[in-house]
């Protein structure tokens, strides 16, 4: 079995059961031909780079799946049809990342407070 990275952009007005729904159909395809989800992120909605069928921003959904390339030319198949779907990639990779969360928020993180700039006039 390989492993592969699929994200998923939904259009920017899907609501949330909608999102729901969609993370599940596309789940459930995976798994009823026998393929695995190893994990499944949701991003949440973020920024377009260019605007894509008039939608500015858009839901991402990020699955990490260990199945057969037939499972994801079925997936894409599904994919292709979907009217709620922006756009979509599947990436084949060596190795799973699944220690990292890239777009969690790190509130823990502290901001430097000393101003970068000195504004203050010399004497």
């Amino acid at each position: 079995m390989n492993l592969y990275e699929h994200t998923i952009i939904t259009r920017q007005d899907v609501s949330p059961s909608q999102l729901k729904q969609l993370q599940e159909k596309y789940s459930q395809i995976v798994e009823k031909n026998e393929g695995d989800i190893v994990k499944l992120e949701n991003w949440g909605l973020m920024n377009l780079s260019y605007l894509i069928k008039k939608n500015k921003k858009g839901n991402y959904i990020h699955f990490k799946i260990k199945a057969d390339g037939k499972i994801i030319s079925e997936l894409e198949k599904n994919e292709k049809i979907d009217k709620n779907l922006l756009r979509y990639l599947t990436v084949k990779v060596k190795k799973f990342d699944l220690e990292t969360d890239y777009f969690k928020k790190n509130i823990d993180k502290e901001v430097d407070k000393k101003p970068k700039y000195n504004y203050e006039k010399k004497k």
